[in-house]
């Protein structure tokens, strides 16, 4: 793509931002920070990755994939600013969902050893854990609400943090799982996804392309359930207080 081709993709920028006066919606600040922040964010990190691909050093990939999980956890955890320690949790759900997801892929010989299949594909599974965790912090918050005269009653009656909290978890950990699997349902149907897309345009043959996207849903659905069940297992007793009480406001 030529500059000239790029500099003129901010009429899309310019077209909502009119839409927003016209509507009166207030949101043409937020939409010409974002259109900054976002281009000079992404063009910041294509000459990072360049540096890190020409010198395939392991230690400057691990960097960036601990630098990914850092704002990824800082990020989901403004979900539940009230509730310490939850960053940490969400940190260490992260972490494990990305060990794991590459161990299997390096183990079975799936993607090479390399930076540029390696930080690609991090990103993208790092990115779907944080939506699981901000979605599981947000759905955690409104059951607590929603059921607290439950939760207090079973508490009451004897029943652990555990047992009492068990069917909000349960229905917070199905919620943050449901994009997920409605987008593995509608892909290619409704939606042709991103990276399918820029291979077919860079000129890569259709097949092939799809091969990698069947590869990138199996990988996101896989950390989607892995992040949204370990996290809510290690963070559920954060929700309360230390004498065993239900958190003021959820």
């Amino acid at each position: 793509m030529s500059d000239l081709a790029l500099i003129s993709t901010l009429v899309f920028v310019v077209v909502t931002m009119l839409v927003s006066v016209w509507q009166k919606l207030g949101l043409e600040k937020d939409v010409a920070v974002g259109t900054i922040r976002s281009a000079v964010q992404l063009l910041l990190v294509g000459y990072v990755l360049q540096f890190v691909f020409h010198t395939d050093n392991p230690w400057f990939m691990v960097l960036i994939v601990g630098v990914m999980i850092s704002v990824a956890s800082w990020n989901a955890g403004q979900r539940a600013k009230g509730v310490a320690g939850i960053r940490l949790r969400i940190a260490v759900a992260i972490t494990t969902t990305e060990a794991i997801t590459m161990t299997m892929l390096l183990g079975f010989g799936i993607i090479q050893p390399t930076p540029q299949y390696i930080i690609p594909i991090s990103g993208i599974t790092i990115g779907s854990a944080m939506i699981v965790s901000g979605l599981l912090l947000n759905q955690m918050k409104r059951e607590l609400e929603s059921s607290r005269g439950e939760i207090e009653a079973l508490l009451a009656l004897g029943a652990t943090l555990r047992q009492a909290i068990q069917q909000s978890l349960k229905r917070s950990i199905k919620s943050s799982m449901i994009p997920t699997i409605d987008g593995m349902k509608t892909v290619g149907l409704v939606q042709l996804p991103g990276m399918m897309t820029g291979m077919i345009v860079a000129g890569a043959n259709p097949v092939e392309a799809v091969r990698y996207q069947i590869l990138i849903m199996f990988v996101l659905s896989s950390s989607a359930a892995i992040t949204g069940m370990l996290l809510g297992l290690i963070s559920y007793k954060l929700w309360f207080t230390r004498d065993g009480r239900l958190r003021p406001g959820g």
